[in-house]
């Protein structure tokens, strides 16, 4: 019997192809243990998807509690009788298997939508619309399809009732914009071949390193095979895309290493699409440096870092689906002395407006208080999130204050401002986890991540357990000291 193609094969396919074969086909044996985030996702999923249902002032046919072919009938006669809005169906047609959320009545006929705890668009701002979610609209597309084939769809305009309480209608048939002309229905039918032929296995798929992969399942699996074919997303910032475009002419890493740059040079392009000639020397000199004995990272363009009296090392901690910065942490070192340096967190106790204000307003008068001094902090997330808090609790701070402080002047970003446009080194990627880690620097933690933080402040605030509180300022403080020890060593460099 043929595999069907469901939503979560769409979903997983969008993300990443090979997930799909391996979830299919892959021995379950070696599998890693699900990521404690993962399942506080799927928890936080169901439960918001309960509020969002309980909520409704509005009558409903629940069919969450049956399963398969029952679901499957007793959706078909809850469409034929009419019911206004069916919750938690299962529609079926031909070789394609959908359980949308809610099926909503309209004009004798129906559109499908699903309850994301995540927001329903991506990009946009407060004066900007967003984008639809490619990963969501294959998704509602498969509904829309099934429905259709059914003779039950109301037009290709299904919705996501999102975290923030808004109703996003994903309309499938307009062009994504003057650049990408396709429309989402487009999108839809592309990936919905490929599923095809995944399921059919007319159609094999490799693994890719991606900063994403450390949160799946066959993470272990997958770069143990990246390994084995010395596979060129094992360099830094080339991608999937990126690799299969050039896998025609380049097998691995150590070809790639070994070849002669000018061969895939045409005039001021490469043979490679999308690939400048200044991006392939930079990957090829990626692709030399970690495969030399003995490596070493080094400066591409010189550097120099001022020394100041008091240096801040500075990261956040935030929880996404409740959308609170809940950690603000510093390693405070003074006169460039490692036993001088101390641990200064500001934590909000509860996931709450009150607590997060208070947290933010107590670190902000910190930093100020430490002026003058060099703050350092690893890519633009803790300028981000302090700009979100600003704009939440406009007393404690100014825009232009805010934007003052992480001025050149007083503040660097390793990431950014050094490590990407001025170094190399002979690693996977350029995560301050995996540089810290090369130079030596442990975490105490034997799992550490930001993923893992927010699960840990999710027991926090469950059980108030002290040991787990301790564990969130632990692994804060290590990300903080990490890039202490990053810092130290660009000095040495320089």
């Amino acid at each position: 019997m043929s595999i069907p193609i469901t939503a979560s094969i769409l979903y997983n396919l969008v993300q990443c192809p090979h997930r799909v074969t391996m979830d299919l086909f892959g021995n379950p044996a070696k599998k890693d243990p699900t990521n404690p985030f993962i399942q506080l996702l799927w928890e936080k999923g169901n439960e918001f998807e309960l509020e969002v249902i309980e909520s409704l002032n509005r009558p409903f046919t629940n069919l969450k509690a049956y399963s398969n072919e029952e679901k499957e009938n007793l959706t078909i006669e809850a469409m034929k009788r009419g019911s206004d809005l069916i919750y938690g169906g299962r529609i079926r047609a031909d070789d394609l298997i959908g359980e949308p959320d809610m099926l909503r009545r309209l004009n004798a006929k129906y559109i499908a939508g699903d309850i994301k705890s995540g927001a329903g668009e991506e990009g946009g701002g407060e004066d900007t619309d967003g984008k639809p979610k490619k990963h969501y609209a294959v998704q509602l597309a498969l509904y829309v399809d099934i429905l259709e084939r059914l003779g039950f769809s109301e037009r290709r305009r299904p919705f996501i009732w999102d975290v923030h309480g808004k109703e996003i209608i994903y309309d499938l048939d307009v062009s994504q914009g003057a650049r990408k002309t396709a429309t989402l229905w487009d999108e839809y039918q592309a990936v919905l071949e490929v599923a095809r032929n995944i399921v059919a296995r007319k159609e094999s798929t490799l693994p890719a390193y991606a900063g994403i992969c450390k949160l799946c399942h066959w993470f272990t699996a997958c770069k143990q095979t990246l390994e084995k074919l010395d596979d060129l997303t094992l360099i830094p910032e080339l991608g999937r895309s990126k690799r299969d475009i050039m896998l025609a002419c380049v097998k691995c890493r150590g070809d790639f290493a070994s070849a002669e740059i000018m061969s895939f040079v045409q005039g001021k392009k490469t043979a490679f699409p999308g690939i400048g000639i200044d991006s392939l020397i930079k990957f090829q000199d990626r692709a030399i440096l970690q495969r030399k004995q003995g490596a070493k990272p080094y400066l591409k363009i010189p550097v120099t870092i001022p020394h100041y009296d008091r240096e801040l090392f500075f990261d956040v901690e935030t929880d996404p689906m409740r959308d609170v910065c809940y950690l603000h942490g510093f390693i405070e070192r003074l006169n460039g002395n490692n036993a001088s340096e101390r641990y200064i967190v500001f934590f909000a106790e509860e996931p709450t407006e009150e607590e997060e204000k208070r947290a933010f307003e107590l670190a902000w008068a910190y930093v100020n208080n430490c002026m003058p001094c060099m703050i350092y902090y690893y890519s633009a997330y803790e300028r981000t999130i302090w700009s979100k808090l600003q704009k939440k609790y406009p007393s404690i701070a100014t825009a232009e204050e805010i934007e003052s402080l992480f001025n050149s002047m007083k503040a660097t970003d390793l990431y950014h401002h050094i490590i990407r446009p001025r170094t190399e080194w002979p690693t996977y990627d350029h995560s301050i986890k995996t540089l810290a880690s090369y130079l030596g620097f442990s975490w105490r933690d034997p799992n550490p991540s930001g993923a893992a933080s927010i699960e840990w402040y999710h027991r926090w605030v469950k059980n108030r357990d002290p040991s787990v509180r301790q564990r969130i300022m632990d692994y804060n403080e290590d990300d903080c000291r990490a890039m202490r020890v990053l810092l130290d060593e660009i000095r040495q460099m320089s």
